[in-house]
């Protein structure tokens, strides 16, 4: 099956989520199913209440060395929190998750990043991209937050490679 189509059942089965409708099963592997459906700027899913257990305290360390720290609900992909919570971090997330950049790449504690799920193919060859990879080097649109990782500290890398482009986005000097 192709990766769009892939993403397109994944998102359809976040959003279903949402309007309590019958899940849509999984096909991908191990593919994560966090990111909802983005069909314009202004679509959102259908909000359900939140708890204060069902937030997580993400720190951020942005590439100038400055610390962001922002609350994302359990079940939201970390690109969704920077989004969000309008995080300052020059150009992550470009693709908006749709896994056609590596923008959005984070070097995660290696006590971390040994709790996440395998990186799909498809996130092993945006990240194979990404400048700076490093062992435990993920995509952020593909990690969803749980519990485990409240008070998790991740790095942006010192500069961003955007795949569709040929531009680097670094230090600002």
């Amino acid at each position: 099956m192709a990766a769009g189509a892939v993403r397109l059942l994944s998102a359809c089965r976040t959003l279903a989520s949402g309007l309590s409708l019958p899940a849509v099963p999984r096909l991908s592997r191990g593919g994560q199913a966090c990111r909802a459906l983005r069909v314009g700027p202004s679509f959102r899913a259908p909000s359900r209440s939140v708890s204060s257990d069902d937030k997580v305290t993400v720190h951020f360390i942005n590439r100038d060395g400055d610390r962001l720290t922002a609350e994302g609900k359990v079940g939201e992909s970390l690109l969704d929190v920077v989004i969000n919570k309008n995080l300052d971090i020059d150009g992550f997330g470009a693709c908006e998750g749709t896994l056609a950049c590596s923008t959005c790449h984070l070097i995660f504690e290696d006590h971390v990043f040994e709790q996440l799920d395998p990186a799909t193919d498809e996130e092993m060859d945006m990240l194979d991209l990404a400048y700076g990879l490093t062992e435990t080097s993920r995509l952020g649109c593909q990690i969803c937050l749980t519990k485990k990782m409240s008070d998790m500290t991740v790095r942006v890398p010192e500069a961003v490679a955007d795949a569709r482009e040929a531009i680097d986005m670094g230090k600002k000097v």
